[in-house]
C-alpha cells in the first residue's frame, strides 16, 4: 500500500473517530502515531511519541497561549467586564437597540485582552443578558448579538487562533496580529450596523434605552481605560519591536493582574483564576501535541503533495482553490471547535497555499474569519451552545434565529476581505 493511500485512510479514520465523539486531541494523536508507524516503522513512531510532547511544551512561542488565557480570566473575575458593559451601555443610551449594540461593543473590546471567543461569549452573556432581558429585549436578538459578538475574540488581536496559525505556518505572530486588526474592527462596526438594520426592520424586538447626557457619556469612558491601556501596551510594543509577542502576552497578563489586585482580588479568587487558566491551557496544548504528531504523519505520507498535484491537474485558478478550501472550513465549522479545526487542517492545506503563491497572512485572516463563522452556524455553533449553557431558559432555535442576521454580516465581511486584500495588510511592517 502506498504512503498516499495510508494518508487518505488516516484522515478518514480521524473523521470517524471524531464522529464517534473521541476527543479531537486524542484522535489526532492516535492517527498520527499509528499512521506514522505504517509509513515508517513502529520504532520511529514510538520515538516520535517521546519527543513531540517535549518539543511542543518547551516551544517558547507557545508560552504566549496561557498568558493570553490568563488575561481573559483575570478580566472576567476582577469586574473589568462588568464595568466595560456599564460604560458601553451609557455611551449607547437612548439609541434604538442600544443595549444590543453595547453588548456587541463590549464583546469586541473584551476580545482585545481575551483572545478567546468562547471566553468572551460566556463572560459577556453573564454580564449583559440579564440587563437586556430586564428592558424587554427579544431573547433571540439579545442572545444572537452576544453569540456573534463573542466571535470577535478569534480575530481581534491578541487572538489565540491567529497565534496558533502563525506558529503552525511559521509566520510572524506580530504580522498576524496586525493583519487581524482591521478585519476585527470591521466586524465590530458591521455587527453594530446589523443591530441597527434589524431594529429598522422589526422595531418591536427592542426598546430605546434611557437617554444619557453627553457629560455622563464622557465620564463613562473611564470604564474602557483598563482595556485600551493593556491592549495598546501589547499591540504597540509588538508593532514597534519593544518586545516579542510572547513577551507582550506576559506584559498584558501582568498588567491585568495588577488591575485585579487593585480591585481587591485576593487568594481564593486568584487561585480559581489560575486553575481555570491551567485547565483551558491544558486542552489547547493537548490539541497542539496531537496536531504536531498528525502533521508528521501527513508529511511522510505526502498526501498534501498528492492533493496539490490533483489540483494542478484540474488547472483551477488560485482563487477558486482558495474558495474551495474556505467552503471546506465553513462545512467543518458547523461541527468542530475552531482551534481543533485549525490544527487539523492547516498542515494539509498550507502546502497547497504555498505552492500557489498565495499570501499566507491574507489566507490566514480569511481562514480564521471562516472558522469564526462556524462558531455561530448550525447545527453545532460552539458560541451558540455556550450562550445556551449560560441561559438555559432560551431555546436553541431562538438563538440561531437571532444570530442569522449576523451570519449574513460575516459573509459580507468575508467577501470584502477577499475582494480587497489591502484590508488585511494595511498595518503590516
Amino acid at each position: 500500500m502506498g504512503s498516499e493511500m495510508i494518508g487518505a485512510i488516516g484522515l478518514g479514520a480521524l473523521l470517524l473517530l471524531m464522529v464517534l465523539r473521541v476527543p479531537v486531541a486524542l484522535a489526532m494523536l492516535v492517527v498520527g502515531v499509528v499512521g506514522f508507524a505504517q509509513v515508517i516503522s513502529w520504532g520511529a513512531a514510538i520515538a516520535q511519541l517521546k519527543t513531540v510532547p517535549v518539543e511542543v511544551l518547551s516551544n517558547y512561542s507557545f508560552s504566549a497561549v496561557p498568558m493570553f488565557i490568563l488575561m481573559g480570566v483575570l478580566a472576567a473575575h476582577s469586574g473589568m467586564a462588568g464595568k466595560l458593559f456599564h460604560s458601553t451601555r451609557v455611551i449607547c443610551g437612548g439609541w434604538k437597540g442600544g443595549l444590543a449594540i453595547a453588548a456587541v461593543g463590549s464583546c469586541g473590546i473584551f476580545s482585545a485582552i481575551s483572545g478567546s471567543s468562547l471566553a468572551t461569549a460566556s463572560t459577556m452573556t453573564r454580564v449583559a443578558l440579564p440587563e437586556m432581558e430586564r428592558y424587554g429585549y427579544n431573547r433571540g436578538l439579545a442572545t444572537g448579538a452576544l453569540a456573534a459578538g463573542g466571535t470577535l475574540g478569534i480575530m481581534i488581536p491578541p487572538s489565540i487562533a491567529l497565534l496558533i496559525y502563525a506558529i503552525l505556518t511559521e509566520q510572524s505572530v506580530g504580522d498576524m496580529f496586525m493583519a487581524g486588526l482591521v478585519p476585527g474592527l470591521l466586524g465590530l462596526v458591521m455587527y453594530a450596523l446589523t443591530v441597527s438594520v434589524v431594529m429598522r426592520v422589526k422595531p418591536s424586538l427592542a426598546v430605546a434605552g434611557e437617554p444619557t447626557p453627553w457629560k455622563q457619556k464622557l465620564a463613562s469612558l473611564s470604564g474602557l481605560v483598563p482595556f485600551f491601556a493593556v491592549f495598546l501596551v501589547m499591540i504597540l510594543g509588538i508593532y514597534f519591536g519593544a518586545f516579542t509577542p510572547t513577551e507582550g502576552a506576559s506584559v498584558g497578563a501582568f498588567a491585568t493582574l495588577l488591575y485585579a489586585l487593585a480591585k481587591g482580588m485576593r487568594g481564593r479568587e486568584l487561585w480559581r483564576s489560575v486553575q481555570e487558566t491551567l485547565a483551558l491551557s491544558s486542552v489547547v496544548f493537548f490539541m497542539l501535541v496531537g496536531a504536531e504528531t498528525l502533521g508528521y504523519f501527513i508529511s511522510v505520507s505526502r498526501i498534501s503533495f498528492s492533493i496539490t498535484d490533483f489540483l494542478y491537474g484540474m488547472e483551477l485558478s488560485p482563487m477558486v482553490v482558495v474558495l474551495c478550501i474556505l467552503l471546506l472550513y465553513f462545512v467543518l465549522g458547523m461541527f468542530m471547535d475552531a482551534i481543533a479545526m485549525l490544527v487539523i487542517t492547516v498542515p494539509v492545506v498550507f502546502p497547497i497555499i504555498q505552492s500557489l503563491g498565495i499570501d499566507p497572512v491574507w489566507f490566514g485572516i480569511i481562514t480564521v474569519l471562516t472558522v469564526e463563522l462556524g462558531l455561530i452556524t448550525p447545527p453545532v455553533g460552539m458560541n451558540v451552545f455556550v450562550i445556551k449553557a449560560m441561559a438555559p431558559h432560551v431555546g436553541l432555535g431562538e438563538i440561531f434565529k437571532g444570530v442569522a442576521p449576523f451570519i449574513v454580516s460575516d459573509f459580507l465581511r468575508l467577501a470584502l476581505l477577499i475582494a480587497f486584500p489591502v484590508l488585511t495588510t494595511l498595518f503590516l511592517l
